[in-house]
């Protein structure tokens, strides 16, 4: 049953190809966005700017959701993302949700970690969920935008031939199955994926390290009993000199990881009479599973020099790359449309000046640097290139087992945790004394408000959290509105608000951007110093 349901997701046209009416006008239409790519990432910029009243057209090769289980790990920010864009239940619905991991060395577990330790959060640490439901339910989300007036448009079987960079857009030529034509935008959004053929028509660069081990992905189906923890085995008996790794998914699909080592020859490695003894090695003898995906991959920790190129954009994995391991690729992708977008808007709308869009460039480099260093520590971790680093990684393991301060160093892939902007040039005003976990160009911290949900109050518009203080609604400044929210911590039951927001101080305001992140924070009001802060948010400082 399980299988013909994965199948069926495979095999079914989830946006099929139509024909357009730009492709019969007289003269090549334009559009004010055009993203490349109907993945996780191009579908939630998609999202992200349509519920913005940004007209948006996506353009995929594909009508399909991706083939195989591919991401699976979905971390708490951008579970938080996508409820701001409104379909955040529907994955933690489906999602397999944990927040604990096991580690193991050889066959004795050295230690356990809880990703969030905190009671006070709506969203779990992490969900586990195959990327053809993400694509799907991104998929129906986009068209329930649609059904109620929003400008969004996903074109299936539009495969982009060529990109020619204009100093006001760009001109995208697609083929189709009716055959060729082209598009005009004035901003080119790119989320075509790690091997981005759009990043090598243009020639831009993908420079980092390519490492040698190869590792084997197995998605299998079956029934077990295994907790739903992350396991992950150094040197595990059924996988000897190598590492391994245990995950859980909906539906009876459980994820497998095996190193392989070096030199193989990746196509026999998939053959399932090569893949299935060895997951009876790990599983036993008498398991019964089936095979639903295989693949080979290695680690690549790369990035573009600059992700945005005038007006062509890059995000997600066309503009940079990690190893699996820790669950950064589609995690960081949909930070960087939560990003870029609310910026694009207001630069679209003529509010805030095309430089604001540097600052893309700034915050998001910086998260992928932030992402490719604890990608490539893991990377070395698991896979050691000397006798001696060996030697330290297999001590340390050991010295786990008993002793807490080894634990920090036990590194079977750092998982992802959302980028703080430390440094922004967006950044603005940090009066002394309140909490460091909510300074300027940190993401939010939920926190319960009442009966509701921080997380749930904040988003898609710059506002104004008001803690503990009276402020009168503020005047438009150069058009933007700054809703107020406000908040006495004498009315919340629980302190996790105050001890996150306030620490010692009795009050406080928040500068908050429409991406959820602190722009700026005060211990009292002053109007002119929040002004002064939200011009310098919106590139105008």
């Amino acid at each position: 049953m399980t299988k013909v349901l994965q199948t069926k997701i495979f095999e079914t046209p989830l946006y099929p190809y139509k024909r357009s009416p730009d492709q019969d006008a007289e003269q090549i239409v334009r559009h004010p966005v055009i993203v490349i790519g109907a993945g996780p990432i191009g579908l939630g910029a998609a999202i992200d700017l349509a519920m913005q009243d940004v007209p948006v057209v996506v353009i995929d090769d594909n009508d399909k959701v991706s083939w195989g289980s591919r991401a699976v790990c979905y971390a708490k920010r951008p579970l938080e993302i996508l409820d701001r864009l409104g379909c955040g239940d529907e994955f933690v619905d489906k999602g397999v949700i944990w927040n604990l991991g096991k580690v193991f060395f050889d066959e004795r577990q050295v230690y356990d970690f809880d990703l969030l330790p905190e009671d006070g959060h709506k969203r779990p640490a992490f969900i586990n969920l195959q990327q053809y439901y993400f694509e799907q339910y991104l998929v129906e989300r986009a068209f329930e935008l649609q059904r109620q007036g929003k400008p969004i448009e996903i074109r299936g079987m539009n495969k982009v031939t060529d990109v020619d960079q204009k100093n006001d857009g760009a001109r995208v030529s697609i083929k189709t199955p009716d055959g060729p034509y082209q598009l005009d935008t004035d901003w080119l959004i790119v989320c075509d994926g790690a091997s981005s053929p759009v990043r090598q028509m243009l020639n831009l660069d993908f420079d980092g390290r390519i490492f040698e081990d190869n590792f084997l992905i197995a998605d299998v189906i079956m029934e077990a009993d295994f907790p739903v923890e992350r396991w992950f085995w150094f040197d595990p008996p059924f996988n000897r000199g190598q590492s391994a790794l245990l995950h859980s998914q909906p539906d009876n699909v459980w994820r497998i990881d095996l190193q392989l080592g070096w030199d193989i020859d990746k196509e026999v490695e998939k053959k399932p009479e090569n893949v299935i003894p060895r997951l009876k090695a790990m599983l036993g003898e008498d398991a019964k599973f089936e095979l639903e995906w295989v693949s080979i991959y290695t680690f690549q920790c790369r990035r573009m020099e600059k992700f945005r190129h005038g007006h062509v954009i890059f995000a997600g994995d066309a503009a940079h790359q990690v190893s699996p391991f820790g669950a950064r690729g589609a995690n960081s992708g949909l930070q960087d449309t939560d990003n870029l977008c609310w910026k694009l808007k207001l630069v679209i709308d003529g509010v805030a000046p095309d430089s604001l869009l540097d600052s893309y460039d700034w915050e998001r480099v910086l998260g992928a640097e932030e992402n490719i260093l604890n990608s490539t520590r893991s990377t070395d971790f698991i896979t050691p290139k000397s006798d001696a680093s060996r030697a330290f990684r297999n001590a340390v393991l050991d010295l786990a087992e008993h002793f807490e301060f080894a634990r920090p160093l036990v590194n079977s892939g750092r998982l992802s945790v959302p980028a703080v902007y430390d440094g922004s040039p967006l950044n603005g005003a940090d009066d002394a004394g309140l909490p460091i976990r909510t300074r300027p160009g940190a993401p939010f911290i939920d926190a319960p408000i009442g009966d509701e949900w921080l997380g749930d109050k904040l988003g898609n518009k710059f506002q104004l959290l008001a803690i503990n203080i009276d402020v009168a609604p503020l005047e438009l400044v150069e058009g933007v509105e700054v809703e107020i929210l406000s908040i006495d911590t004498s009315k919340l039951a629980s302190d996790a608000f105050k001890d996150r927001y306030l620490g010692d101080a009795k009050s406080a305001i928040y500068l908050m951007r429409p991406d959820q992140h602190v722009a700026a924070r005060w211990t009292d009001f002053d109007e002119g110093k929040v002004k002064a802060a939200l011009l310098n948010t919106i590139g105008r400082g």
